[in-house]
């Protein structure tokens, strides 16, 4: 039975997306079997693993609204193990559409759930907001993974999301947990990073990964190019970080 981890924070630029592809590309290299499911109408981690978003017919949000099989959803990649669910900007109007359904916050669950056994991992990059379709993703998900830039404001917004996890592990999902905090954009140069590192870790504690993703410029090159940046710089820090934060996400599922 794989496990679902959703990647969660309606405060848009801290790394959320880039932790999603990077993440499930670690999983992969480390032979295990990863769906990555893009739920963000910005479709950054369809076109971050080389999928043509302008072209795409079926996607995350044909499977929501016109009930497509998630079989002919699931798009290879070039990364060896992992698969996609693209997304599509047609997804800013489901939220809309779902409106008038009975049970909408589950639809999201109800499709991934024949996929649970066929995965190791399905990762589920979440749309930087706390609409419809991001409730759906924490009402599908088993944890969620917290980015927080290390930057002045990193907390801020952080207890809007605390509320709505509780509240839909209250209502719809009681066996949601906090994977864990995920420090990112970390330039060891800056006190104001450490400060931030400190505090978060102060007030999460163990929740916080030891793992921290710093600021790496062949991280930001490599969505560019249409791959991970495994595949782009194998030796670069971006991609040692992320293969450490796979190991500790394995190592803590173990």
């Amino acid at each position: 039975m794989g496990k679902i981890i959703a990647l969660a924070n309606q405060k848009g630029g801290v790394g959320k997306t880039t932790t999603a592809v990077n993440l499930a590309a670690s999983l992969a290299v480390m032979d295990k079997k990863v769906l990555l499911v893009d739920a963000d109408p910005q479709a950054n981690a369809s076109s971050g693993l080389n999928i043509d978003i302008t072209s795409i017919k079926e996607s995350i949000y044909e499977c929501l609204i016109n009930n497509l099989p998630v079989e002919q959803a699931i798009k290879k990649t070039e990364v060896e193990n992992l698969d996609i669910i693209p997304s599509h900007i047609d997804l800013v109007g489901a939220e809309i559409e779902m409106l008038k359904l009975e049970n909408r916050e589950e639809y999201l669950r109800k499709i991934l759930a024949s996929q649970k056994d066929k995965y190791d991992y399905i990762l589920i990059d979440c749309s930087p907001s706390l609409g419809l379709i991001t409730v759906n993703c924490l009402t599908a998900a088993d944890s969620v993974i917290i980015p927080v830039q290390a930057e002045y404001y990193a907390l801020e917004g952080i207890s809007k999301l605390l509320v709505t996890i509780k509240i839909i592990k209250g209502r719809l999902n009681p066996a949601l947990e906090i994977e864990g905090f995920l420090l990112t954009m970390y330039d060891s140069r800056l006190r104001l990073a450490r400060q931030v590192y400190d505090e978060v870790k102060q007030h999460f504690q163990d929740m916080v990964f030891n793992t921290v993703i710093q600021r790496n410029i062949k991280l930001s090159e490599s969505p560019s190019h249409g791959v991970p940046v495994l595949l782009y710089d194998a030796d670069s820090t971006g991609a040692k970080n992320y293969l450490s934060l796979a190991q500790e996400v394995i190592n803590k599922n173990n």
